[in-house]
């Protein structure tokens, strides 16, 4: 079955660095459109970064020039390098696709930016 498991979150305090990963399994992972997502306690989730099988990153203007999504298909794993992270960053961070129609999630991992 598709799995897909998020680490590398953690606390870290404004202006740092992250590296978030997403290992994929149970789905032939080169063949899938791939995204990160984040939802802020009282929030909506939203999209933070998103990847083509190719590796064609588009970002929303929140987080352009901040963050870079990557991907290894010989690995199965996505990346999402963050930098300059601002308190408003903030949020569980998620890894999605679609597959046969069906939507999935991870379990998230949690980023938290604070002094």
């Amino acid at each position: 079955q598709v799995q897909l498991v998020e680490s590398g979150g953690g606390l870290v305090q404004p202006g740092g660095s992250l590296r978030l990963s997403c290992a994929a399994s149970g789905f032939t992972f080169s063949y899938y459109f791939m995204s990160w997502y984040r939802q802020a306690p009282g929030k909506e989730r939203e999209l933070v970064a998103s990847i083509s099988t190719t590796g064609w990153p588009t970002y929303p203007q929140s987080v352009k020039g901040r963050f870079t999504i990557s991907r290894d298909n010989a690995k199965n794993t996505m990346y999402l390098q963050m930098n300059s992270l601002k308190p408003e960053d903030t949020a569980v961070y998620y890894c999605d696709t679609m597959v046969s129609g069906l939507r999935y999630w991870g379990q998230g991992t949690q980023v938290t930016v604070s002094s």
